[in-house]
C-alpha cells in the first residue's frame, strides 16, 4: 500500500489530501502539523478552514484512509511520498525583507525529512516557492541523506478558495516538474500514477523542475495583472462617464481575452497574489532584470492605488471627514465563500478609515470578530506566520465593533461600505436599512453588486467602483 505524508494541516494541505485519499482508497494519506489545535479541528466536527463541499470528503475517509496527526516523524518515517505544504512568507527583516520568501519552515520540514527517513523518499513541494527552491532543499537532503535517494519534485497548487473542492476534483491541470534523470522521471511517474486516479492524463504536465515552479508565480502574475488593469479602466471610467461593466464585457468578448478576472473592485487580496508577486520581483532583481522587475511591481502599486483611491471617496464624500463618524462594513473576507482574510483589500480599507478616525461596525458571515481584531493590529506580513509566533492578544481596535447581522452594523451609520461580493448582499432590504441610517446615507459599492438604480430611487448616495458618478460626487476630488 502506497503511504502519503503532508507536512502542513493548511488551506492546501488539507483539502488536497482529503481528495486524494476519497479519489484513491488504496493509499493511505496521514496529515500531519505541530499544531495540536489545528490537528484537533481537522479531527472534529468543526474543521480549522471553511471550503463548500470539504466536510463531506472529510467525513468520508476520515478514519479509513485519512488521518490527521501531530505525530509528524512517525508518519515522516512510513511515507513513500511526503508532499511539504509549510508557509513561506515574505520576508520580514534581512536580506530581500519585503519581497522576498522565507524559507525557514520549509528548511526545518527538510531537515527533519532527512533526520527520520530509513527508505528512499520522493519528496513534493506543494507551498508556493520561489524558483529554485527544489535546489536548496535538494542540497540540504543530499548532504544529510545517510546512503538514503531523495527524489524532488515540485507539484504547486492552482486552488481557488471557495472553490478548492471541485478545483480538485475536477483541475484545469496537474503540473508535476522533477529532475531530468531516470530516477527524477521515474518519481514524476509515481506521483502522475497518483493524479492519474481521476485525472485525465492529458490534463496531468511534466516539466523539469524549474518551469513547474516558475508557471504557480507566473499564472499568479497574470491573474492579478488583469485584476489590475480593469482596476486601472475603473478609475479612468469614473473621469470619463463610462461604465467600467460595459467596458469589461465588450472587452471579454474577444476570445483571445476571454470574460474571467475582469470584474472592478476594491483591490485584489489573497495568500498568493501580493507574495508570489513580491516574489516574482526579487528573483528578477536577483538575476538583474530591473525593467521586468518593475513591470510586475506595478501590478501592486495598481492594487494599492485603488484601494487608497477608495477610502479616499468614502472620506471626501463625506465632506471631507470620516471623524466620529459610524461607517458599516460589509465584508472582510478576502473573497465571498471563504473564510480567509489574508492580504484582503477589507484590511487596507479600514485601516485608512480608521486614520481618519471613523467608528467601524463590520459584519461577515464567515469571519470571527477574533480574526478581525487580529488583522487589523498586526503588522504587514505577520499573518503569514504560524499564530504561536504572531503577536499574542492583539490589542483590539477601539473604534472597531464586530457585529454578526449586516441590518445591526449599518444602523445608525453615516455610510455603508461593501468589501466582499456576498450573494447575501445583493438582496439585503436596502429599503430597510436606509430608514435606519444617518441621513444623507452613503453607499460605497467595492464590489459592484448593487443595483445602483434602485439605491438611489429609495434615496442613497451611491458610489460605485468605475461607473458614472453620482451627482453628488461629481465635484469631490478623486484623490486627496
Amino acid at each position: 500500500m502506497t503511504k502519503i505524508c503532508c507536512i502542513g494541516a493548511g488551506y492546501v494541505g488539507g483539502p488536497t489530501m482529503a481528495v486524494i485519499a476519497h479519489k484513491c482508497p488504496s493509499i493511505e494519506v496521514a496529515v500531519v502539523d505541530i499544531s495540536v489545535a489545528r490537528i484537533t479541528a481537522w479531527n472534529s466536527d468543526q474543521l480549522p478552514i471553511y471550503e463548500p463541499g470539504l466536510d463531506e470528503v472529510v467525513k468520508q475517509c476520515r478514519g479509513k484512509n485519512l488521518f490527521f496527526s501531530t505525530d509528524v516523524e512517525k508518519h515522516v518515517s512510513e511515507a513513500d511520498i511526503i508532499f511539504v505544504s509549510v508557509n513561506t512568507p515574505t520576508k520580514t527583516r534581512g536580506l530581500g525583507a519585503g519581497k522576498a520568501a522565507d524559507l525557514t519552515y520549509w528548511e526545518s520540514a527538510a531537515r527533519m525529512i532527512a533526520d527520520v527517513s530509513k527508505s528512499d523518499k520522493i519528496v513534493v513541494e506543494k507551498s508556493t516557492v520561489p524558483v529554485k527552491t527544489a535546489e536548496a532543499i535538494e542540497r540540504i537532503l543530499m548532504h544529510n541523506s545517510k546512503g538514503i535517494n531523495f527524489q524532488i519534485l515540485s507539484n504547486p497548487e492552482f486552488l481557488a478558495e471557495g472553490t478548492a473542492i471541485q478545483d480538485l476534483f475536477g483541475p484545469d491541470r496537474v503540473l508535476i516538474g522533477g529532475r531530468e534523470t531516470t530516477e527524477g522521471q521515474k518519481a514524476i511517474q509515481a506521483l502522475k500514477a497518483v493524479y492519474a486516479h481521476w485525472v485525465p492524463e492529458e490534463r496531468i504536465i511534466c516539466t523539469n523542475l524549474w518551469s513547474a515552479e516558475l508557471s504557480k508565480l507566473a499564472a499568479n502574475a497574470f491573474l492579478a495583472q488583469r485584476i489590475s488593469s480593469v482596476n486601472a479602466m475603473s478609475a479612468l471610467c469614473e473621469a470619463t462617464g463610462a461604465d467600467v461593466s460595459q467596458v469589461s464585457h465588450a472587452v471579454g468578448k474577444d476570445t483571445r481575452i476571454g470574460p474571467k478576472f475582469l470584474n472592478a473592485s476594491v483591490g485584489f487580496g489573497g495568500s498568493c497574489f501580493q507574495k508570489d508577486i513580491l516574489n516574482l520581483v526579487y528573483i528578477c532583481e536577483c538575476n538583474g532584470l530591473t525593467e521586468v522587475a518593475n513591470y510586475w511591481k506595478q501590478v501592486i502599486k495598481v492594487n494599492d492605488y485603488q484601494k487608497n483611491r477608495f477610502v479616499n471617496r468614502v472620506v471626501s464624500s463625506m465632506f471631507n471627514t470620516v471623524s466620529g463618524k459610524k461607517i458599516a462594513i460589509l465584508g472582510f473576507a478576502f473573497k465571498k465563500d471563504t473564510g480567509d482574510t489574508r492580504e484582503t483589500p477589507a484590511i487596507d480599507v479600514c485601516n485608512g478609515l480608521l486614520g481618519d478616525k471613523a467608528c467601524l461596525s463590520i459584519y461577515d458571515p464567515q469571519v470571527t470578530e477574533d480574526q478581525i481584531q487580529r488583522d487589523l493590529s498586526m503588522k504587514k506580513f505577520d499573518w503569514d506566520h504560524p499564530v504561536h509566533l504572531q503577536p499574542m492578544s492583539p490589542t483590539s481596535v477601539k473604534q472597531v465593533t464586530v457585529v454578526w447581522d449586516a441590518y445591526e452594523a449599518a444602523k445608525d451609520a453615516h455610510g455603508l461600505c461593501i468589501l466582499t461580493e456576498w450573494d447575501e448582499f445583493k438582496t439585503l432590504d436596502y429599503q430597510r436599512i436606509f430608514d435606519n441610517m444617518q441621513k444623507p446615507a452613503f453607499v460605497f459599492d467595492g464590489r459592484n453588486v448593487v443595483n445602483v438604480e434602485k439605491l438611489r430611487e429609495i434615496g442613497f448616495i451611491v458610489y460605485s467602483i468605475g461607473k458614472p458618478l453620482d451627482p453628488w460626487l461629481k465635484d469631490m476630488p478623486a484623490m486627496a
